[in-house]
């Protein structure tokens, strides 16, 4: 498989070298030069096939030769470690629940495959690799998890100060060792260009492979699809779902959304955004305005200028009518977020988090206009991370796994920085050494 640069499709690039330099040297992204078809005897067979199974297939025609197909099954074996059940929730949905991983988000399995495959990267080629990330929750601490300890990798994440939950802040900022937390004190867009300027500085890349752990990374982007098909796996309705995606960057979506074109049997795809609503304008107004991100009770989403709309307008070469007819996006408010929390645990005794509530309001409101149908929302996050918001509108304590009372317990190391990119520049140039 091929890649191209959006921005400049004459900048070419296989798996092991866009994976490696995560964002092309010119700036723009990464996108594959062809969208695989599935089989019709590898959807028929979905329910029949082993998770690994699924992720290897799903994954061989955008890893090419970049690595064995040995290599590669093993990799997709160990990734996919743990469960991705899919729950009915009530009459009409069910939710794929994305939070069983190590960090109990739905990261968890972008973080590790991309981690695994820098690996066996770095082992080969024998040359530092610097991980540059910026999160508004949940990415930090699945990559940190992920890359700690991996031969080869330094790991700088950037996150904004206050706004990030206290278990996300942990599970980013307790590891040390190769992994090295910066605390911005601005918010996630400002964390963003921090990190597009770094890419961009071509004096700073010598000598070193800088790349990205985030959605901008195609290892990180693709190998999401794997969990759709996983959950489609476990789908025993005649109808095609409809599946509400929490979105923020929106690489989770634009990966279902590739899916949907290699051959996942969706009927549609609902965007689903807080008060960040960029996307769901652009769909009302047809322009796209991107804006300064504002803070909410589902941080993750807090995103102003979501990188991916890049790759979801190139998935549908610009075709306006088509991108419509396969997404639909709601804004919904912290107000109907925390009426959804209370409303899930009341009446289908389930606690969600407010991620997973967005989806849930978003999906229920695309009902309300297009008549009752299927739906999958994408659980995306344990409901604990975020106590005081989840507690306060079950009003009941949530029992945290036993493997995050013990991360909770750890010290916290990070370094307090202002956005300005020249602290951030010395940051990586001492890591060079």
């Amino acid at each position: 498989m091929i890649y191209y640069n959006i921005s400049n499709p004459a900048e070419k690039a296989d798996f092991r070298a866009a994976t490696l330099e995560g964002q092309p040297r010119g700036g723009g992204l990464y996108f594959p030069s062809q969208i695989p078809k599935w089989e019709k005897e590898f959807v028929d067979s979905l329910p029949t096939l082993s998770k690994a199974e699924i992720g290897f297939r799903i994954m061989q025609p955008f890893v090419g030769e970049s690595l064995t197909d040995a290599a590669l099954f093993d990799i997709v074996e160990e990734v996919l470690a743990f469960e991705f059940p899919l729950r009915k929730i009530d009459a009409e949905n069910w939710c794929l629940e994305l939070y069983h991983g190590p960090t109990l988000a739905f990261k968890d399995l972008g973080a590790r495959f991309l981690s695994r495959v820098m690996g066996e990267f770095a082992a080969a080629g024998g040359q530092k690799i610097i991980v540059l990330v910026a999160t508004s929750g949940d990415t930090g601490g699945a990559v940190a998890d992920a890359f700690h300890g991996v031969a080869g990798t330094e790991v700088v994440i950037l996150y904004p100060s206050g706004k990030v939950s206290p278990v996300q802040e942990k599970q980013l900022t307790t590891h040390g060792g190769n992994i090295h937390a910066l605390e911005v004190q601005g918010d996630f867009d400002d964390c963003q260009r921090l990190v597009k300027e770094a890419f961009k500085d071509e004096e700073l890349k010598k000598g070193i492979l800088l790349t990205s752990s985030n959605s901008i990374n195609i290892s990180r982007w693709l190998s999401q699809q794997i969990y759709y098909a996983i959950g489609m796996s476990q789908w025993r309705e005649a109808d095609k779902p409809v599946i509400a995606v929490p979105s923020g960057n929106f690489g989770n979506l634009c990966a279902g959304l590739v899916a949907k074109k290699s051959g996942l049997p969706v009927q549609h795809f609902i965007a689903a955004c807080n008060a960040n609503r960029v996307f769901t304008n652009y769909l009302e107004s047809g322009q796209y305005l991107p804006v300064s991100s504002v803070s909410t009770i589902s941080n993750a989403m807090d995103v102003g200028d979501p990188s991916n709309f890049t790759r979801i307008k190139e998935l549908f070469k610009g075709r306006e009518a088509e991108l419509k007819e396969n997404i639909s996006s709601f804004s919904i408010s912290d107000t109907l977020t925390r009426k959804t929390i209370r409303m899930a645990a009341d009446e289908l005794d389930y606690v969600i988090d407010p991620h997973t509530a967005v989806a849930y309001a978003a999906v229920e409101e695309w009902k309300t206009k297009n008549g009752k149908k299927p739906g999958i929302i994408l659980g995306t996050a344990h409901p604990v991370k975020f106590p005081d918001v989840v507690e306060e509108e079950i009003q009941k304590k949530i029992t945290p796994p036993e493997a995050l009372f013990s991360i909770m317990q750890k010290v916290k190391y990070a370094e307090l920085i202002s956005p300005d990119y020249q602290i951030l520049r010395d940051k990586i140039a001492t890591l060079k050494k």
